[in-house]
């Protein structure tokens, strides 16, 4: 990514997307961020000066549709969309009586808003110079946690769309189809308690520009390399190493 894209971050007021934000407007580019909280998109700006917000909630289907509008209205030129927003929820799927509502949140969230704006969003991104789509995901998909009965699933679904739209558009479409996919980092997500293991959110960002410079295509972050091949030879073993310690309590 250089100077003259124009690059939209979803849930890019905090965490990962927040320091992509950053990162990306020094090198010149045109950083549009979206997000739930207007107070935290508002806080980025005045870190950000140069960026442009917008509010809306991606688990909702108008609100996915506004934003599409709004972008495309206002910034025809857009050429990278990263796929960053995701929540989550810690329960216990047997004994939460609001599973399916939280379930229901995090596939909109999750998989369903960045399926809506990549159908939306792309031919105009391809109409443009440099036309890249990059999809953040986890780790987990090569190992699930036991405390993510939901957030396991809708990455491992990310993970394998991403995969098919890359073969999909190969021959069709000049727009170049990544996935990012990161072990813990320590971010806002971990409500002020992030596991020791948990990566530099500057670290874990400049490492994503590193290989996103060299033209990878799956970018593995730090420790997820490992994982990988763990969940290969012995997948066992990485989902009982992976849920070592880990508790619903």
């Amino acid at each position: 990514m250089q100077k003259g894209d124009i690059v939209l971050i979803t849930g890019g007021s905090s965490g990962v997307g927040l320091q992509l934000a950053k990162d990306l407007s020094q090198r010149g580019c045109k950083v549009l961020i979206c997000g739930r909280s207007l107070e935290k998109l508002q806080q980025a700006q005045k870190e950000i000066p140069g960026i442009d917000i917008f509010q809306c909630d991606l688990s909702k289907i108008k609100d996915c549709n506004d934003l599409c509008n709004r972008i495309t209205g206002k910034y025809p030129g857009l050429n990278i969309l990263i796929n960053n927003a995701a929540v989550v929820n810690k329960i216990d799927f047997r004994t939460d009586e609001s599973a399916i509502p939280k379930a229901v949140e995090e596939f909109n969230t999750n998989i369903m808003a960045p399926i809506r704006l990549i159908k939306v969003l792309l031919p105009v991104i391809e109409s443009n110079k440099r036309p890249q789509i990059i999809n953040i995901s986890t780790g987990l998909i090569y190992a699930p946690r036991e405390i993510y009965p939901f957030y396991n699933a809708t990455k491992a679904a990310l993970h394998s769309f991403t995969q098919v739209l890359r073969m999909q558009l190969r021959k069709s479409s000049p727009v170049k189809i990544t996935e990012v996919i990161l072990p813990v980092v320590d971010t806002p997500w971990h409500k002020g308690n992030p596991p020791k293991m948990a990566m530099p959110v500057d670290k874990a960002v400049s490492e994503i520009l590193s290989k996103l410079e060299k033209g990878q295509t799956e970018i593995r972050i730090g420790k997820v390399e490992l994982l990988h091949w763990l969940s290969r030879i012995a997948p066992e073993l990485a989902i009982k190493m992976l849920n070592r310690a880990t508790s619903l309590k």
